[in-house]
């Protein structure tokens, strides 16, 4: 693997000539690194955390017992929901939430290194929001068969119906805390905006 093509903005050769050496073992089938980043304490930078980026997943990597081990600690892309950077005085924290609202970070790292790391999230982040999108529109097609619209059709409709004709959800069902339900998962996974969830509640109470 070409070390200088990690090195572009003067992350710590040694650092991450050490963890490319271990991350190598980690990586499955079609899986390359694209982006590292190297924390750089104002004082006592030995053993930095590093934050390495691959085509598939985010891998936090915490040296341990001086740099004779280290910890990974690493996320899917399709399970990362926001990443976003907090600039400081004498560096930048870079922080990650995933889909389950586990949260990761690390301080201390170059300002231009992270947001390099930022720009790259938000560009993956944008591809994942819609592999996650039609993945909820599977499942919930797959358990909507006891709610339907007007009695005959499935609650879900086509995602392009969403995207270009964002028509109104006439639900009908015997049991309306059911179709709430529905609605609010609608609602989270980002299919129907907030507005018409409150305005398909109301009318839904409505009729309670």
């Amino acid at each position: 693997m070409n070390l200088k093509k990690f090195l572009n903005e003067e992350q710590d050769p040694q650092a991450v000539e050490k963890l490319l050496g271990r991350i190598n073992s980690l990586l499955t089938s079609q899986e390359t690194v694209e982006y590292i980043a190297v924390q750089k304490k104002p004082i006592l930078n030995f053993s930095p955390e590093c934050i390495a980026l691959t085509n598939r997943r985010i891998i936090f990597c915490r040296p341990r017992t001086f740099g004779l081990s280290m910890d990974f600690q690493d996320y899917r892309w399709v399970d990362v929901l926001d990443c976003h950077i907090k600039e400081g005085i004498v560096g930048s924290t870079f922080m990650m939430k995933t889909t389950k609202n586990f949260t990761n970070m690390v301080d201390y790292l170059p300002k231009n290194q992270a947001r390099i790391l930022y720009q790259f999230a938000q560009e993956v982040e944008e591809r994942m929001h819609g592999v996650r999108r039609e993945k909820s529109l599977e499942t919930l097609r797959a358990s909507a068969g006891g709610v339907t619209v007007n009695n005959a059709t499935p609650i879900i409709t086509q995602p392009q119906q969403f995207q270009q004709e964002k028509k109104p959800l006439l639900i009908e069902s015997e049991d309306p805390f059911a179709v709430l339900q529905k609605l609010k998962g609608l609602k989270e996974n980002g299919i129907i905006s907030p507005e018409e969830f409150e305005a398909k509640k109301n009318e839904i109470l409505s009729r309670v």
